[in-house]
């Protein structure tokens, strides 16, 4: 979620990790699903899941990235300790307090 990252990046700016050089993933360290994802947004706006699946083209099958999960150990090494939004609380104030206003 963007707060995590905006917290995170204070974090390091202000000298209260210990940084060093290079990338750190700032996931929430656990995977989840698509269906996770849109399930959350439909109860975000209080209404029933209407999801549809379709198979995944063809073409980039072999190279679809099926699963993904942050690894959280370097950003946790140098003392950030805080847990990330879950995934539900991201979308549910993302869609409640942003997108609802539109």
């Amino acid at each position: 979620y963007v707060k995590d990252i905006i917290d995170v990046c204070m974090q390091m700016m202000m000298g209260r990790l210990k940084v060093e050089s290079g990338l750190y993933n700032l996931g929430s360290g656990k995977g989840r699903t698509f269906l996770d994802l849109v399930t959350s947004t439909f109860n975000s706006m209080d209404r029933e899941p209407i999801i549809e699946f379709i198979d995944t083209p063809e073409d980039i099958r072999d190279n679809y990235q099926y699963f993904t999960e942050a690894d959280l150990t370097k950003l946790r090494e140098s003392g950030y300790d805080k847990e990330m939004t879950t995934l539900e609380d991201g979308i549910d104030e993302y869609v409640r307090k942003y997108l609802a206003k539109i």
